[in-house]
């Protein structure tokens, strides 16, 4: 008899997992299927916004997460090549979600497999090394795997894509995702060896041609990022490449970075495009996409966890709260999700567009910006939506208009 179980989650990362943890302490039958052996270093996913910890919380994980080694960020500055560093004000991180001190931070493989972990330990059947074959969805879910020599099939009430970026289980499902174009490069470095920066403050900044973001892990080390033009996509290749990128954090318009720079590489120096990616519909008979896989923000404002997060909990309260998983029980999630991603590109645009050009144009705009921010702090509300979550803010602060404003065109 092929077994069966109540769902299948293709992908086991951070959205598949905690979803599996979720349903299994339920009292659901879960099979995970996983592709990796060992989780990797992606050079992303380690900060969550202070609504994805909310999130983390009802799901009942964020003990787990603390545990497990998570490093609240309490403090935020925002450095520029127009702004003197001693006009610097910082942030306190502890505004935006009522008893959330800030971001949570926490190693991106760790974090993976300290919630593959505890899936297995509720009950859930976790599988790595797995080549996932045919998947068969509608009124009878059947996903063919080969796992340790073995081919199976296993049928499911549901199958769950959390596969990633280049979900298998959104190609085979039909849904259509949508990507923008690519507005500037992207990289990322694991650091050692930074006792001299604060570990709970959090920065970004913008001098020349180069913009930077820094997020301490506690025990001095730190994931720093860096966004630069496209025409410069080789810019920190080859074996010189991470001395370089860490040269290019010394900046005279933030001088607490010369401890950045004199930190030691923990792991690859990554870089990629940068853009948005969305879904109109993430789900269909028999099968409903989460995390990446649904599509994703563009990581220039790092929202990748906190959006599965939510993913995760949406998509959990309606399994638990409905007998009959039917297609139509999903309508709400992907309603929220459309208008959640669309807020957020919008508010990742008019970040890139402040924070990752450059040249004079750039430099002019964003000097106005932060004199005119000063009498109309309401030109920053963004961050709301950023830090708070996107429902924070009203329909009109998403709009044409509403950008024009920011950026001194109206």
């Amino acid at each position: 008899m092929t077994q069966a179980y109540d769902l299948v989650i293709i992908g086991g990362g951070i959205a598949g997992s905690a979803l599996a943890a979720t349903m299994a302490r339920a009292g659901r039958s879960v099979l995970v299927l996983e592709a990796s052996t060992v989780f990797a270093d992606r050079v992303r996913g380690e900060w969550i916004a202070p609504w994805g910890v909310a999130e983390t919380r009802r799901l009942g994980l964020y003990d787990l997460l603390v545990g497990a080694g998570g490093h609240h960020l309490t403090r935020h500055a925002t450095f520029d090549e127009t702004v003197p560093p001693d006009e610097i004000e910082e942030l306190p991180l502890s505004m935006f979600v009522q008893g959330v001190p800030g971001p949570l931070c926490i190693g991106h493989p760790h974090h993976c497999q300290t919630l593959f972990d505890a899936a297995g330990a509720a009950g859930a059947d976790m599988r790595r090394g797995v080549e996932v074959g045919a998947l068969t969805f509608g009124v009878t879910p059947c996903v063919t795997f080969t796992h340790a020599g073995e081919t199976q099939s296993v049928n499911a009430r549901l199958i769950v894509g959390a596969d990633g970026r280049a979900s298998g289980v959104r190609e085979a499902a039909g849904v259509a995702l949508h990507q923008d174009q690519p507005h500037h490069m992207f990289a990322g470095l694991l650091i050692d060896g930074v006792p001299e920066w604060d570990d709970d403050l959090q920065a970004i900044g913008t001098e020349g041609d180069f913009a930077f973001l820094t997020f301490p892990q506690g025990q001095a080390r730190a994931r720093i990022y860096g966004s630069f033009s496209l025409d410069q996509r080789r810019r920190f290749a080859g074996p010189e490449g991470p001395r370089a990128f860490l040269d290019a954090f010394r900046m005279p318009s933030a001088p607490k970075n010369r401890a950045i720079a004199a930190g030691r590489p923990a792991g690859p120096l990554l870089a990629y495009f940068n853009h948005d990616s969305w879904t109109d519909q993430p789900y269909a008979q028999g099968v409903v996409l989460i995390g990446d896989a649904a599509g994703w923000n563009d990581p220039i404002i790092g929202l990748g966890l906190s959006i599965s997060y939510r993913d995760v909990r949406m998509v959990a309260d309606i399994l638990t709260a409905n007998a009959n998983w039917n297609a139509d029980i999903f309508e709400a999630y992907g309603q929220e999700r459309a208008e959640r991603m669309r807020r957020l590109r919008f508010a990742a645009a008019l970040t890139a567009t402040l924070e990752a050009e450059f040249g004079a144009v750039a430099r002019e705009r964003r000097a106005r910006y932060h004199g005119r921010a000063k009498a109309d702090p309401m030109l920053g509300a963004r961050v709301f939506a950023i830090m708070a979550g996107p429902e924070t803010l009203p329909p009109e602060m998403f709009t044409p208009e509403h950008r024009a404003h920011v950026l001194g065109d109206a």
